[in-house]
């Protein structure tokens, strides 16, 4: 179990996750050529926190992070469990578990259709005190399935923590209390934003258009949409 001995403010680490993310080009933005999302809706941003696990320094560096971040919010003994969402979530959890000296599991998207048919992987069960750990979080609408999952088996599940949050859609983070979820996260959009100004990574017109997207992200989809 290694547990770094300082916990810099979270304001440090919001800084520096972003940096990071931008060194290793994980962080994209093209106003010209918007990405399409999942959800087939435009966006001038896209994020890649799956790049992480091939830094070995600053995916330690995040990992650590991520750890004092979760202590310093929900309580140092307030987990007996680790899981990660499938599957972007599962190296990180694996590693986070490592840190905190917890038994690690994983949760399936859906039951994987035969054997056991199990959702989730590693031993879970009655009274387990759960950490779910994903990359990102968007809406917060996939981490509802996941908990609702790791509840089934009789385990709590109060907090998820991301290395990413977008923090642009409104509600996120009151879906998630609604089911009795608090969200940690190291950085977000908005962080992001100013360390790429600081840095100037991107030229003034993408990072202006970036804004007004983070600003407004359904109107900025919407007249993208209709164009």
């Amino acid at each position: 179990m290694l547990l770094p001995s300082a916990y810099p403010a979270p304001e440090e680490i919001a800084r520096l996750t972003a940096r990071m993310l931008l060194e290793i080009k994980a962080v994209h933005f093209n106003a010209a050529e918007p990405f399409t999302l999942a959800s087939g809706l435009p966006s001038p941003t896209y994020i890649d926190c799956r790049k992480l696990i091939s830094y070995p320094r600053i995916r330690g560096t995040l990992m650590d992070f991520l750890a004092c971040t979760v202590l310093r919010g929900a309580g140092f003994e307030a987990f007996s469990n680790v899981a990660g969402g499938e599957t972007a979530g599962i190296p990180f959890a694996a590693m986070v578990a490592e840190r905190l000296g917890l038994p690690m599991t994983y949760v399936r998207k859906k039951p994987k259709g035969y054997g056991r048919n199990a959702r989730i992987e590693g031993v879970m069960g009655e009274g387990d005190r759960v950490l779910l750990i994903e990359d990102l979080a968007t809406d917060g609408g996939s981490k509802l399935s996941f908990v609702e999952a790791i509840r089934a088996t009789g385990a709590s599940c109060g907090h998820t923590a991301v290395i990413f949050f977008y923090d642009i859609f409104e509600g996120a983070e009151a879906t998630l209390a609604g089911s009795g979820i608090t969200l940690h996260r190291l950085c977000t959009w908005w962080d992001v934003l100013a360390e790429a100004r600081a840095q100037a990574a991107f030229d003034a017109a993408t990072l202006t258009e970036v804004e007004a997207f983070l600003k407004a992200p359904r109107a900025w989809q919407e007249a993208r949409r209709n164009d």
